[in-house]
């Protein structure tokens, strides 16, 4: 099969997000002006670079209380700032519920019945339990082609890991089964781990 996007695919789901996988998922946390806590996972999340450490999401669509955009957005144009938690298998059921459609004034941290954190460099909460937290401070917004597209870039200026995490000086992911996101309503865990020696 082959078609293009400009003229749809005919099938009862759209595949890109099935073929594009599987993604971490960056569980973005950040503070209104106002002082509102705000949560949700966003699955198109990587890390971008080493020196200095730096991670990107994108934003996609609109709220009806936000301006052409969603809270985790509008939030960090308002602070600059962020902070990505990372998302165990045991919080797939917290991290679902942080997906709901809220008003800007509601804190999905206690919607999900999620203990917060203050960051360390940032005036953000972060998520008490995840494995890892990367605080950010904002280094650009992107628009991207299209309605409400933009991508978010930060610099990490803080790093949480969570001490059971840490196995002979390496985080191991095994640990805690980082969970990323398929296609469709679809979700994988890290279980099984293997090594490969890069060529001299």
């Amino acid at each position: 099969m082959f078609y293009r996007p400009s003229d749809g695919h005919g099938l009862p789901h759209n595949p890109f997000n099935a073929i594009v996988t599987p993604r971490p998922i960056g569980w973005i946390s950040t503070r209104s002006k106002e002082g509102v806590n705000n949560l949700a996972p966003y699955s198109f999340f990587n890390a971008t670079a080493y020196v200095p450490p730096q991670v990107m999401f994108c934003s996609t669509g609109t709220k009806p209380d936000q301006d052409g955009t969603k809270d985790s957005l509008a939030n960090i144009r308002d602070t600059g700032a962020f902070c990505v938690n990372v998302v165990e298998y045991a919080m797939r059921d917290a991290m679902n519920a942080s997906c709901a459609n809220l008003g800007k004034d509601v804190d999905e941290f206690a919607h999900a019945g999620l203990e917060a954190a203050e960051c360390s460099e940032i005036a953000c909460a972060r998520v008490a339990a995840a494995p890892a937290a990367l605080e950010c401070k904002l280094t650009q917004i992107e628009p991207l082609k299209g309605e409400a597209n933009y991508m978010v870039m930060g610099e990490v200026v803080g790093v949480h890991m969570r001490d059971d995490c840490l196995v002979d000086g390496r985080f191991d992911v095994t640990r805690f089964q980082p969970l990323s996101r398929l296609g469709y309503m679809d979700y994988a865990a890290v279980t099984d781990v293997f090594s490969l020696k890069r060529p001299e």
